[in-house]
């Protein structure tokens, strides 16, 4: 036990240490501290998943819940509004096409069904929202790709999880409604989200009278976990709701509530030490959600890396031409447009979409999950290498002429 307890404590001063050669060699903290993961995990076995137990997975969805309400607190609501039609056609077409390579890559290369094949294009179809958000953070984006980069995570997740079901409701009844899965979609973003606004604003209005009993600071995140509970027990996506509040904690003014009476004036916003404590959550979060992203991931043949090289490599020449074609008229730099391509790694819903085909007997299943877990690395791998690249002149020079911008064009 005092071992386990002094590796905790070790691991946290070090992924402070990974979080400033961040900022000075632009060397991702996440990738090293997956890679201490796959260190103590699959290389020298000494931990395993099934040493957390139902905690691993437990405290992994505690860490997706935190990462997007922190992140939604860094969201401005005018800018919101100017780049959900970039969010919407870039967040759309990526995940359909993504899916679209990803089966055939799963048909053809590795002789799955149809249905199997489809299951692991539409596990890996989105972006990860537990790499991504700290990751714009940490590279301090513009305001409009950041919202994009934010929003496409959170909704890509949701594609995921709702798509993944549907399928394996095919597997298992041999059919699905197509109408009802487009509403199954439609009212797991709409309402979650309604219910985030709402659950936002009753909070502000009682944080006032909550501020009065001692040792409070953490009430609003047990308030966050309530409603992300609460919206997931009525079929919604909880990980929408909380994003959702975030943005609503940090843009209530913008709601018009002063327009009704005595509600504005007991309203009591956020403070500075709130978020001091929600990025420092993040942090501790993080770190643990990485080095247990690595403990968990399984490596099956050499046949199975090389699909998903050439799956993670397409991917990502497909991402670069897209964002080139919808950011073309944009107005963003080039630094934005070319974090915005390379920051599509899979994470936290893959890994655990992944595992589902092999409970529900899926043939394949197995390599599903290997093909996943082995894509999840190498995709976080090249976003971090890529990021840490960008800065050399001659990456800068490939990636303008890849995007038509000008490298020394000040407006992009």
């Amino acid at each position: 036990m005092s071992i386990t307890i002094l590796a905790i404590g070790l691991m946290v001063f070090f992924a402070h240490f990974l979080s400033l050669q961040f900022h000075k060699t632009s060397i991702p903290d996440v990738l090293v501290l997956m890679l201490l993961g796959i260190l103590l995990g699959p290389l020298l076995g000494i931990v395993t998943p099934q040493d957390f137990g139902k905690v691993g997975s437990l405290i992994a969805t505690i860490a997706l819940v935190v990462i997007l309400f922190e992140g939604g607190t860094s969201l401005n609501l005018n800018v919101l509004g100017k780049s959900l039609k970039t969010t919407g056609v870039l967040a759309l077409w990526c995940f359909l096409l993504t899916t679209l390579i990803v089966t055939a890559f799963g048909f053809y290369l590795l002789d799955l069904s149809l249905l199997a094949a489809a299951l692991l294009g539409v596990t890996l179809g989105g972006t990860s929202s537990a790499v991504v958000i700290p990751m714009v953070n940490a590279l301090c984006l513009s305001e409009k790709p950041t919202t994009v980069l934010v929003l496409e995570s959170s909704l890509t997740d949701v594609l995921c999880i709702v798509g993944v079901f549907a399928l394996l409701q095919i597997h298992t009844q041999g059919s699905v409604e197509p109408g009802r899965l487009v509403g199954s979609v439609l009212a797991a973003l709409v309402f979650a989200a309604i219910f985030g606004v709402l659950g936002g604003i009753g909070w502000l209005l009682v944080l006032g009278k909550v501020r009065d009993f001692p040792n409070t600071i953490s009430s609003t995140l047990a308030y966050v976990f309530i409603v992300y509970g609460v919206t997931e027990q009525l079929g919604f996506s909880g990980a929408i709701a909380a994003l959702a509040m975030g943005i609503t904690f940090t843009n209530f003014e913008k709601f018009g509530l002063h327009r009704l009476r005595n509600i504005d004036r007991d309203i009591v916003p956020l403070n500075e030490i709130d978020f001091v404590f929600y990025r420092e959550a993040v942090f501790l979060l993080k770190t643990y959600f990485f080095v247990y992203l690595g403990i968990s991931i399984h490596f099956g043949e050499a046949y199975l890396a090389l699909v998903a090289v050439i799956i993670v490599l397409t991917v990502y020449v497909m991402r670069l031409t897209l964002t080139r074609s919808v950011f073309r008229d944009a107005g963003y730099s080039l630094r934005d447009t070319a974090f915005t391509s390379m920051l599509a790694p899979k994470g936290l819903a893959a890994a655990v979409l992944a595992a589902l085909p092999l409970q529900y007997g899926v043939v394949g299943g197995e390599v599903i999950r290997d093909t996943t877990y082995m894509v999840v690395l190498i995709s976080i791998t090249l976003t971090a290498l890529l990021v840490m690249l960008y800065p050399l002149p001659r990456v800068q020079n490939i990636y303008g002429r890849a995007l038509g911008k000008q490298v020394d064009d000040p407006a992009g």
